[in-house]
């Protein structure tokens, strides 16, 4: 169709389920945490997880370059005991992107547990569950906003994300050449035809998802009688 390689696609798809799922798993208890805890290094944390959103993504990639690299300590355990290398290939992009992405995905979950009625958490402790049950039963099926922003949010920056993946994985095709790279390219050998199409698609599936987003969370406000 119109000569376009969905390959990039399907691996930016790939790359962004993968990723999302990762951060998902980690960010749930993390974010419970922060939102409960009131130790003092708690703003260093939200700090440090905060780092990718205001850091240039070529800074950010550049560190994540040099910590996997074969020369450093993690990029040689890794090679060394699994036989995987993690720069200029797909384990290192999913890496790279859970850095990346990980306060699109942890500050949602986190402000989502904070708005809790502290009340219904108590209530759920003097009736006997402990921590995981009161988080898994009580608190994320109260925060369902929150938790659909987390994930499409996260996905969906996953999925345009592009100095971080560049820095990290390169451009490979069918390994690393997502589509943010193969736009890139384009653009470099003046393809602007194609880049046209390659850019719409990404444009048109933001919207979408940012529209699904906020149609949702109208409907669930009108749903609980928020106005």
């Amino acid at each position: 169709m119109f000569g376009i390689d969905f390959e990039p696609f399907f691996l930016s798809f790939k790359l962004a389920a993968i990723t999302t799922l990762v951060l998902f798993v980690i960010s749930l208890p993390f974010a419970w945490y922060l939102s409960q805890t009131r130790s003092k290094i708690k703003p260093f944390l939200e700090s440090v997880t905060a780092l990718p959103i205001v850091l240039p993504p070529s800074v950010l990639g550049f560190y994540l370059l040099v910590a996997l690299s074969q020369n450093s300590p993690i990029g040689a355990f890794f090679e060394n005991v699994f036989d995987v290398k993690l720069v200029f290939s797909f384990t290192g992009l999913v890496i790279a992107s859970a850095f990346y992405s990980m306060p699109f995905m942890l500050q949602p979950l986190q402000g989502g547990f904070e708005s809790l009625n502290k009340n219904m958490i108590e209530a759920s402790y003097i009736a006997g569950k402990n921590k995981t049950q009161t988080l898994l039963y009580v608190a994320l099926p109260n925060i369902k906003p929150a938790l659909l922003t987390a994930l499409i949010v996260t996905f969906a920056h996953t999925v345009g994300e592009f100095g971080v993946v560049l820095m990290v994985g390169g451009s490979i095709p069918g390994e690393t050449k997502v589509a943010s790279v193969a736009i890139y390219e384009m653009v470099e050998i003046m393809d602007y035809s194609m880049a046209h199409i390659y850019s719409a698609i990404m444009v048109t599936i933001s919207f979408v998802v940012l529209l699904s987003v906020y149609i949702f969370n109208r409907r669930y406000q009108k749903k609980i009688g928020i106005h």
